[in-house]
């Protein structure tokens, strides 16, 4: 019985996918990879000389799963790449309910998401004391719906630090959503293919920012990262390391 493993590829740098996932693509017999998004550089660790490698850029789901089903009765390993980490916007969902259907096998592989990337890229924590500790995650609503009640301008009153995917093409309506609950001045990152070799950052605020990145050109594959966390400044120093402050393995140090 052939096994399926969906693999979060990470955000583009190749040397930020898991030992794990370089390890079952080492040994795949079938990979197929997500091709509009994953850096190609990944399948030079496919060491299999028979390999059979499929780009799904322009598969449906029923195509891919029809590639699950050719090989079901064989023992062979077959690697499913995508970007970033697959909990998040990765469309692994309707696979597994296929796979648990056709009693396939199937493990799941988790990667680097894109906004740690990003968060790397601005030298930046996203959660600072006294500033924020929440971080949201969240996308515009288009081809896929989002629930009225996880709309941005919902989400911008809680003045978290804020993570948007997928949307970056839509800078203007998402600024004028977040302004209903942000400041002017909040500041906010754009940062454009997190990792890979033509990574961009672009910095502003709120006011700003949707020229800047309109000036820039960029369309796709960019996260918008808002929050007074971008500044730096303000924060309390984290209790972790405080003299005072005794956990398991720092009880009653002097």
């Amino acid at each position: 019985m052939a096994k399926v493993y969906f693999i979060g590829a990470g955000p583009g740098d190749p040397e930020l996918l898991t030992l794990k996932g370089k390890r079952v693509i080492e040994n795949a017999d079938i990979i197929i990879y997500a091709g509009s998004l994953v850096n190609e550089k990944i399948l030079e660790f496919a060491h299999n000389k028979a390999v059979q490698i499929y780009n799904s850029a322009a598969m449906t789901l029923e195509e891919v799963v029809g590639i699950y089903r050719q090989y079901k009765d064989t023992d062979a390993a077959i690697a499913r790449i995508h970007t970033g980490d697959t909990s998040l916007y990765s469309a692994i969902a309707e696979q597994i309910e296929w796979c648990e259907e056709q009693g396939i096998e199937y493990e799941v592989v988790p990667g680097v998401s894109s906004f740690c990337a990003a968060a790397a890229a601005l030298k930046q924590e996203l959660t600072l004391p006294g500033i924020s500790q929440t971080v949201i995650i969240t996308r515009a609503s288009g081809r896929t719906a989002v629930p009225d009640n996880e709309d941005i301008a919902r989400l911008a009153q809680i003045k978290a630090t804020l993570i948007i995917f997928l949307s970056v093409d839509r800078i203007d309506e998402i600024v004028d959503k977040i302004a209903c609950g942000y400041e002017k001045t909040t500041p906010v990152a754009v940062v454009y293919k997190a990792s890979w070799d033509d990574e961009r950052i672009i910095r502003g605020t709120l006011a700003d920012i949707s020229d800047k990145v309109k000036n820039e050109g960029i369309k796709r594959q960019a996260l918008i990262i808002v929050g007074d966390v971008l500044k730096r400044e303000g924060f309390e120093k984290s209790r972790l390391y405080a003299q005072e402050f005794t956990h398991l393995y720092r009880v009653g140090q002097k």
